[in-house]
Formats: structure tokens, sequence, C-alpha cells
């Protein structure tokens, strides 16, 4: 019991400095790019989205056998795997004499990127179930602070050199996988452990083994459909905010800046509150139903003052996310929830891919002369729709017995 508050300010720390570093890396890279193609946009802007999926692909192979691993070996070796591959992604990045170096590193970081997975499993492993939807919290907690603070600290670094935020990111990470070697206990006890199979780890069959578990499966796929419309948002956020209400590159850093202190105030603080009086059950269908009622209000919004009062509203919706993981982590014996949490980030990571094509493309025709009705908030509402039917998927796996039992 003593390994527990240590072990989870690791755990905040961990996926902090993961989204950090990424975030480092986000003002520059573009720019890197263009200086490898010649200073051409259109290619610049392929290639990017081509590290994108490259990453997502390897992500969607990788995450599931990292999460059995993480069954059979504990967590900690698999949180220290995947710290480590990012430090060496970061370092190929930084010293990179062209563009086909570029996609090394993102293969890299794809094959060894389970430590969200594994980070999710540790904190199921050292939470009381009824503490672990409030404990998931932090998962949002540490995004919200990274996505503030990375982005900022990226660009004041890249006005020294390009290369400078990834020799940074490199560092801190790297530094952060010296202290867990050093210091982390692992969470996964002996008796519950798992032995590692290949028909589990592949990413097809670790998805068909969830329906062993048929309730966890539809939460799953919610969660993932929540994921699809979060990533279509994402991408359209600078399109649509600069097409619609002239917003320069200060007013999107600005709301982005406001994503992350309000996600941060309430998965890290607000949730322990909110989550014991709401319970599981209200606590889930309030957040996806503010988070869909957000989507909508987006597409709608005619000011773009809206935008910031919907962000601000509707960050009420993120008690849903940590009350979802929890009540999956409850639904699933000791000695699968790195298999289950892997699975998940797997089916995740497509999300990344489909979601900007999605969202992009649909914008791109709806504010065109081709389409029959001008509809720029159209991802928006698409979005909306896809966290309506994931609504329906919860709806239906609530009726069941295995949930009822569960709910709090």
């Amino acid at each position: 019991m003593n390994q527990r508050q240590p072990a989870l300010g690791f755990i905040f720390v961990t996926l902090f400095i993961d989204i950090l570093g990424l975030g480092l890396i986000i003002p520059v890279l573009p720019e890197l790019i263009k200086q490898y193609v010649g200073g051409n946009t259109s290619q610049a802007s392929f290639y990017s989205g081509a590290l994108i999926a490259v990453y997502a692909l390897m992500q969607f192979i990788c995450a599931p056998i990292l999460g059995s691993l993480s069954d059979q070996y504990g967590r900690r070796p698999i949180i220290l795997l995947s710290l480590f591959g990012l430090g060496v992604d970061y370092i190929i990045l930084a010293v990179s004499p062209n563009l086909a170096w570029f996609f090394v590193g993102r293969v890299i970081a794809g094959m060894t990127s389970g430590s969200i997975s594994a980070a999710t499993a540790y904190i199921a492993d050292i939470s009381p179930p009824e503490k672990r939807a409030q404990n998931f919290g932090i998962i949002g907690a540490a995004f919200g602070l990274g996505f503030i603070a990375g982005p900022a600290l990226g660009g004041l670094l890249g006005k020294t050199g390009l290369h400078v935020p990834f020799w940074v990111a490199a560092g801190i990470t790297l530094a952060n996988w010296l202290y867990g070697l050093l210091i982390l206990p692992e969470s996964l006890s002996l008796e519950n452990r798992r032995k590692f199979s290949w028909t589990r780890a592949n990413p097809i069959d670790s998805i068909q083994n969830l329906n062993k578990y048929p309730v966890v499966l539809a939460l799953t796929f919610s969660i993932v459909l929540s994921s699809l419309a979060q990533n279509a948002l994402q991408t359209n956020w600078v399109l649509y905010t600069g097409y619609k209400f002239n917003w320069d590159t200060g007013q999107v850093g600005l709301s982005l800046a406001l994503v992350g202190i309000t996600a941060a105030i309430m998965q890290g603080g607000v949730i322990r509150i909110l989550l014991p009086k709401l319970g599981e059950r209200r606590a889930i269908l309030l957040g996806q139903i503010t988070s869909m009622l957000s989507f909508i209000f987006y597409g709608l919004a005619s000011e773009g003052w809206m935008m910031y009062a919907i962000i601000i509203a509707g960050a009420i919706g993120s008690v849903g996310g940590p009350a979802l993981q929890g009540l999956i982590s409850k639904s699933v014996a000791d000695n699968e929830q790195g298999a289950v949490q892997g699975s998940i980030a797997s089916l995740n990571s497509l999300t990344g891919i489909v979601g900007p094509v999605i969202g992009s493309v649909a914008f791109s025709y709806f504010i065109s002369d081709a389409a029959p009705l001008k509809i720029p908030g159209i991802a928006f509402f698409l979005g909306a729709g896809c966290i309506a039917l994931s609504l329906i998927l919860i709806l239906r796996a609530f009726n069941t017995p295995v949930i009822k039992e569960r709910l709090t």
C-alpha cells in the first residue's frame, strides 16, 4: 500500500512528459519537413500525414503485443521500453539528415508506444475497484497540462533552432526513463500474471478476444467512436476557426490552451469530487451527452467568443472517459488488464488515421462550390453523430446483468 502514491505520481509524470515531448515538436515539425522538401507546402503536408499514418499503423500492430507482454512480464518493463523508444525517436529526428530518417524514428516510436495502455493497466493494478475511475482521471490531467506546456515551450525553443525542441524532448524523456529504471516499482503481482500468447497479441485476434467479454467489446467500441469524433475535431479546429471566424495562430493557440487548462482542472481535481457523488452510470451519461452537445454547438457557433464558452461549458464532458475506463477495468480479469488496454489503444490508433481524413474531406467538400449546401461545421456534426452511436452502445451495455452488478 505504501507504494501506491509514489507509483501513481510517476505514472502521472510519465504521461505528462509523453505529451509534453509531443507538444514540444508540434510547432517545429512541419517547418522542418518543409525544409527537407525544398519549401513545398503541398509536399510537406503530404509527408506530415504520411508520418502520422506510419506511427498509427505501427501502434495498431504493436499495442496489443505490448499489452499482452505486460500481462506476463509486468507493466514496468513495458513503460520503460516505451519511454526509451520515444527518446530514441526524438534523437533520430534531431540528427536526421533527410526525411527518410523521420520515418525510421516514427516506426520505432509506434512500435514501442505502449506507455498509455501499460500506464492505464498500472493504475488498475494499484487502485481498488471503487477508486479506479477517479485515478484514471490523472491520464486526462496529464494530457491537459502537457498540451498546454509542450507547444508553448516548443515554440520558444524553435526560435533558437528547429532541431533544439527534439533534443530537449529526448532529454526529458530519457531522464524520466532513468528515473523509472531506478525508482518505479512493479504493480502486477506474480499471481495475476498470464502467459504471453501470439494468438491474443496480434491486433485482429486481440480484438476478437474481446468477444469473451461482450459488454466490454461494446464499451470499447463506444470509446473508439468517441475517439473518432475527437480526431475529426482536432484536424478541423484550425481550418474551421480560420474559415468562419478569421482566427490567427494566436487565437488558435489560446483556444487550445484553454482546452488543456479545463481538462487538467476537471480530470485532475473536479472529477474526484464529482464521481463519488454521481456514480459511474450518471457520470458516463453526463459525459457523453455533454460532449455530443458541445460538438453540435461548435458547428452552429456564429461568433468566435462562443467557441471559448463551449470549451468551458463542455469541459464537464471529460468526466465520462475515466468513468468508462473504470467500468471496463472492473469488468476484466486482473491478468488481462494489459491485453484489453492494448486492444483499446490499437483500435484508437486507427481513428488517428480515419478521423482526420473523414473530417478534412467533409470540411473541404462542404465549403466548396460543389456542395449543395455550405456546412462549415460538418465535421463537428459528424462527430456528434459518432458520439450518439457511442451513447447507444453504452445504454445497451447498461442493461446487461454484468454491468448492472458493477455500476455505482
